[in-house]
């Protein structure tokens, strides 16, 4: 087995603001279908170094969906449908430390999930599964965004717990207290089923999340208005592209299998027995077609 893998390709999500990715070589727009559902917009396809990416923004190309309205599923169906090998997840967040002022880069390791109107798994009936989410977010990932924030300037912190907020509204202030006491570091509405979806599809996954406000606890900043985090956001827009384009050429290095086994995750993990329903197992083609073709041979269906 070669120690790279021989097709490495890097998937972004981008969240609010990151629409595109500038000067990549023989771009292009693809819509791609998915049998759970819509996707956020086409995918937008191209080369940097000579390493493959793909694009999906999270809200659409006008930013025309809201954070319950997305249909995960869907989004990371296509992705890896599409070869995607492993996924940056960029995304917009509020502070809940003094020390995490907008501008700060904070690259997620733990999440907590306050999400309640979002389908949460592709393994919901007729073949179920259970993945650890222990852990998770990619290591390697986290180590290349880490770097690449340091090589761009950029305030970073190592690690951090992103509390996944229901959404559209923001916080309350009692919410906002309750958050901090939890000793999370950071609050968003999107990256929340993503993570959860991201590892049943056995796709490394990783969360650089961007400061734009403090939520509502902080007693100079008590109102997150849509005003002051767009101003924020326009100048994290800039480093969030530097960043993408130091990660990249790192995918050159990106092993065969990955250590974490974080492209393994279904090893395991399928609890249904007997005849599966063909229906469903054609609709899980290209998240699970590799362990249900080996669950299949194993019970010489």
């Amino acid at each position: 087995m070669p120690d790279s893998h021989p097709a490495p390709r890097l998937g972004v999500i981008g969240g609010s603001g990151i629409y595109d990715i500038p000067d990549l070589k023989n771009g292009e727009w693809r819509a791609v279908e998915s049998p759970w559902g819509k996707p956020s917009a086409p995918l937008f396809f191209g080369e940097l170094d000579d390493i493959q990416l793909v694009l999906l923004p999270r809200h659409g190309r006008n930013h025309e969906l809201s954070p319950t309205a997305i249909d995960y599923r869907a989004n990371i169906d296509i992705l890896k449908r599409v070869g995607v090998t492993d996924l940056l997840s960029i995304s917009s967040v509020g502070s809940f430390r003094d020390e995490l002022k907008p501008g700060t880069y904070v690259i997620v390791d733990q999440f907590i999930d306050r999400t309640f109107s979002r389908k949460k798994t592709f393994f919901d009936e007729d073949v179920v599964a259970h993945v650890s989410m222990a852990h998770p977010v990619n290591s390697r990932l986290g180590d290349w965004c880490e770097q690449a924030c340091l090589d761009e300037g950029i305030p970073v912190q190592r690690g951090g717990t992103y509390l996944a907020m229901e959404g559209p509204q923001f916080s309350t202030l009692a919410e906002s207290t309750l958050y901090r006491q939890w000793g999370c570091d950071v609050i968003g509405m999107t990256n929340m089923p993503e993570a959860k979806l991201a590892r049943e599809a056995e796709i490394p996954y990783c969360t650089v999340a961007m400061v734009t406000d403090y939520d509502c606890w902080h007693p100079d900043h008590d109102n997150v208005d849509v005003g002051s985090i767009l101003d924020v956001m326009r100048k994290n827009v800039e480093s969030a592209h530097n960043l993408i384009r130091r990660v990249a050429p790192r995918m050159k290095n990106r092993p065969a299998v990955c250590p974490s086994g974080d492209d393994r995750a279904l090893d395991g993990s399928i609890i249904t027995s007997g005849t599966l329903n063909p229906k469903r197992v054609e609709m899980l083609d290209a998240i699970a077609g590799r362990i249900l073709k080996e669950v299949g041979q194993s019970s010489g269906l």
